[in-house]
């Protein structure tokens, strides 16, 4: 099957770790993926959460390419809201100098937090025009495009020269998939978050507006996946991080509950919240690596994408390791990659 596979860590924190581990088992599991032959390894940004330690996925970027060899090494994403074009621009270009080809800069509308910690960040509510112009401007400084009439057209980012990284916008609704189409740049939509993007998708590509930097329109998603040697099994290791994302509704949160913590609740479940927890198991893709795969299949074929970011949680770094070697195994990956 020809389809592009890469990963998008959230850097979870388990119950009874702390955020160091977890950023440790982030930099084993992007060692490993490099080894497996995915494309790309994407990092998020959220702030002041309770069940994830990524916060800075430049610095981790950076970290994981030292370490690594082949694979991309980008961000999903930098929320733009919080921060200045100018200053995004910079860092990314400075990851590129260091990193030639191997730079990802995906970026996002959200603040990546609840609202008190965005107005900790300093970050204002940017309504459509707003972020439409912050975005443009990023572009402008990464590719090195001001418009003389623009009043920083003498502003550089710095280091000049080089190449840019690839730039993705993600989104999870049909205006995200609008806004990348009209600056010409990646999409992908974020499935896990929020299923039933096909529509979006389709927007995006017929949309699309050819750019210096992108000729044609190129589409991803991202999507929770749990591998494992069957069904059941896939399905039950799955469960911990379904109450966690129940839970987050709710408004509590903390870090990912274990197998022991999720069956010790189970019988104070009321039947709005198993119902919850079953909606959310029933939007991650979960089976036998033979299963997966076909499910996948399924969907990139539905959506019209070739490329996939799989997010996977499991309470067990083992054996959330894998099942992304399941994963890839299924797809042929080290095959494809000695070929």
């Amino acid at each position: 099957m020809d389809l592009s596979l890469g990963i998008l860590d959230q850097s979870p924190i388990r119950t009874g770790s702390t955020a160091a581990e977890s950023i440790a088992e982030t930099l084993a599991l992007a060692r490993l993926a490099d080894r497996l032959g995915y494309q790309r390894y994407w990092f998020s940004e959220h702030h002041s959460a309770g069940g994830f330690a990524g916060s800075v996925p430049e610095i981790l970027i950076g970290r994981v390419a030292m370490e690594t060899r082949r694979i991309r090494v980008g961000s999903g994403g930098v929320m733009l809201p919080n921060y200045s074009p100018l200053k995004v621009a910079e860092c990314f270009r400075m990851l590129e100098i260091l990193h030639p080809g191997r730079v990802d800069l995906g970026v996002g509308r959200a603040a990546g937090g609840m609202p008190r910690a965005a107005r900790a960040l300093g970050t204002s509510e940017l309504e459509g025009p707003a972020f439409d112009e912050k975005l443009r401007l990023l572009l402008d400084f990464l590719f090195e495009r001001l418009d003389p009439a623009h009043p920083f057209h003498r502003v550089r980012a710095v280091p000049g020269g080089g190449g840019a990284p690839e730039v993705w916008l993600l989104g999870s609704g049909v205006e995200s998939a609008e806004r990348a189409a009209e600056q010409g740049i990646s999409f992908c939509y974020a499935h896990f978050f929020y299923p039933g993007g096909e529509e979006a998708m389709d927007v995006y590509r017929r949309r699309f507006r050819p750019s210096p930097w992108l000729r044609e329109p190129r589409g991803a998603i991202a999507v929770s996946v749990v591998c494992a040697e069957s069904a059941a099994e896939a399905r039950q290791l799955a469960i911990p991080s379904a109450c966690w994302g129940t839970r987050l509704v709710q408004g509590e949160g903390g870090t990912f509950p274990s197998p022991d913590e999720v069956e010790a609740q189970r019988p104070t479940w009321t039947p709005d919240e198993t119902a919850l927890i079953e909606a959310r198991l029933d939007q991650t893709v979960t089976g036998t690596p033979a299963t997966v795969r076909d499910a996948l299949g399924a969907l990139t074929e539905a959506y019209g994408v070739r490329e996939l970011l799989a997010v996977t949680i499991t309470h067990d770094p083992a054996v959330r390791q894998r099942s992304y070697t399941w994963l890839a195994e299924a797809f042929g990956l080290e095959e494809a990659r000695q070929a």
